[in-house]
């Protein structure tokens, strides 16, 4: 596909990026997607090799942060603040989906309303409502594993598969939720547990995030991006953004972009689809300065990278004498609880968290500060494998001060300035961070626990808020169709379109605003000129 012919030009073929591109496609717009990384081949995967844990460790081409990996089609990110965050993404036709775990919640129907309901922060210009039909058509295009009814949630569609075992750890679980009368529920996985669609169900191989070679989990290389290509669509691969351009009337044009070999080129195209992350799209929009945007494209009230989230969390331990199989099976979530989800004020606190159960890595990683020496092999023994891990995923609410800007003085290999993240715990993270690790505490406990290790919070990495939606174009960046207040046929589809964060894992949403905005899109063809 030439430059001449394309409607619409996606930046970013991971979660967002792949499902927008293939619903636009399957209309008939003619799509190309510059991804600034490559196919990764599965035969590669660090999980087909024994000492898959060291990626974690010694700065492997597979580790989770770019900063750690380093690789070509990597750009660094710098960090600041009281709470640095640890960054996690992946640059590759996937996306961090590559990467992912697969556990797959919905948003809960309060999750939009926060200001009406709880009066902060600020309310979607959208519904759970209006999201719903996109969830269902997201889960059947990649197919969900899981059991329908909970009851912390709205009535949803049976799963497209059985859900993956609880196995000992998830089991010992339970037995802690049900002694303390807690709602538990089986998670939701995009990691079938049949198989489905032409892919291998899950073997309960146990090193998700270190690649999928089967297949069973839902990364977008596997799942949309081969529909959208049958039907069309163009990836343009090692292809590195540097800015989206606008014409004289302001409008967007296209983009300049780096190929492979450091050459510059130029794709034009009527539509155009940011899809970079909450990290990687106020990177791009704020380096894309002109005469008409001097402060970054769709910056004009300042906003651009402004109110980022990245959901606090701990992962605490549990010590049973029991030997238990939490390095074994999916590295997903095996259950969850919503019993402190929704805002009580009685806690201290507004909004609420949720606890999930977290199969851990191998023994590399369980090791944390046993001491070497004689007493190693002892104190490693009590350890592995003989923990159960129950980790709290907070709604972290947004702050103006949390901020992605452009480094001052660090770029990419190509010249291009590099994001520098700056974030702090709130004081009503804070809060709800203490209260999550005392209630964790008590069910590891009431599950038979002997000793419970709770570890400084840390972050999901859960990228969000920094081009957030909003019916006011003076507190937010983007409308409810996820276009660009300030500019036409500019729209910003990912999780930097988040207004809230929400207490859950936000993939599933960030799919299905994909879904959605190419409706919106595609109903305002007759508008691209």
């Amino acid at each position: 596909m030439n430059n001449e012919e394309i409607d619409v030009l996606v930046i970013g073929a991971g979660a967002a990026g792949a499902a927008l591109s293939w619903s636009l496609t399957e209309k008939g717009a003619k799509v190309v997607c510059l991804e600034q990384g490559g196919w990764i081949d599965p035969s590669t995967f660090p999980s087909l090799e024994p000492d898959y844990e060291t990626q974690l460790t010694r700065g492997g081409n597979f580790s989770l942060s770019p900063n750690f990996r380093k690789r070509s089609e990597d750009y660094p990110v710098t960090t600041d603040g009281e709470n640095p965050p640890f960054v996690m993404m992946f640059n590759a036709v996937g996306g961090s989906t590559i990467h992912w775990q697969g556990i797959f919640p919905r948003f809960h129907p309060s999750d939009f309303k926060v200001k009406t309901l709880d009066g902060v922060a600020d309310d979607w210009p959208i519904s759970y409502w209006d999201l719903e039909p996109y969830y269902d058509l997201n889960d059947k295009m990649i197919g969900v594993s899981g059991v329908a009814g909970d009851p912390a949630n709205p009535p949803r569609s049976p799963r497209q598969t059985p859900p993956l075992p609880l196995g000992k750890m998830g089991n010992t679980l339970v037995k802690g939720f049900e002694k303390l009368g807690w709602h538990w529920w089986v998670t939701d996985h995009g990691i079938i547990s049949k198989a489905y669609k032409n892919r291998s169900p899950c073997m309960l191989h146990g090193k998700c995030m270190f690649g999928c070679p089967m297949g069973a989990k839902a990364t977008t290389d596997r799942t949309y991006w081969p529909l959208a290509i049958e039907k069309g669509a163009e990836i343009r691969t090692w292809s590195r953004v540097k800015e989206v351009t606008v014409d004289k009337n302001g409008k967007a044009k296209g983009a300049i972009y780096f190929d492979k070999d450091g050459n510059t080129q130029e794709a034009k195209a009527k539509v155009v689809v940011v899809c970079c992350n909450g990290i990687g799209t106020p990177r791009l929009l704020l380096n894309s300065k002109s005469s008409l945007f001097p402060d970054g494209l769709g910056n004009t009230n300042g906003l651009v990278g402004k109110n980022f989230m990245v959901h606090p969390g701990l992962s605490i331990k549990g010590i049973f004498d029991d030997v238990m199989d939490g390095h074994l099976g999916p590295m997903g979530s095996p259950l969850f609880s919503h019993e402190f989800y929704e805002t009580d004020k009685s806690r201290g606190f507004d909004r609420g968290y949720m606890l999930y159960g977290e199969r851990t890595f191998g023994p590399l990683s369980q090791t944390g500060s046993i001491p070497w020496g004689d007493k190693h092999h002892e104190a490693f023994s009590e350890i592995f494998p003989h923990q159960v891990g129950l980790t709290v995923l907070a709604d972290d609410l947004p702050e103006v001060t949390n901020t992605v800007e452009l480094d001052k003085e660090v770029v990419d290999s190509n010249g291009i300035a590099a994001a520098k993240v700056t974030y702090s715990l709130s004081e009503n993270s804070k809060s709800m961070l203490a209260h999550a690790s005392q209630k964790a505490t008590e069910v590891l406990e009431a599950a038979g626990a002997k000793k419970v290790i709770v570890p400084a919070p840390g972050n999901m990495a859960h990228l969000m808020g920094t081009a957030r939606m909003g019916i006011n174009e003076q507190n937010s960046v983007v409308d409810k169709n996820n276009k660009v207040h300030s500019v036409s046929n500019l729209f910003v589809v990912d999780g930097s379109s988040f207004t809230t964060g929400a207490g859950v894992n936000p993939t599933s949403t960030i799919m299905a605003l994909a879904l959605r905005a190419a409706d919106k899109i595609w109903g305002k063809r007759s508008e691209w000129k």
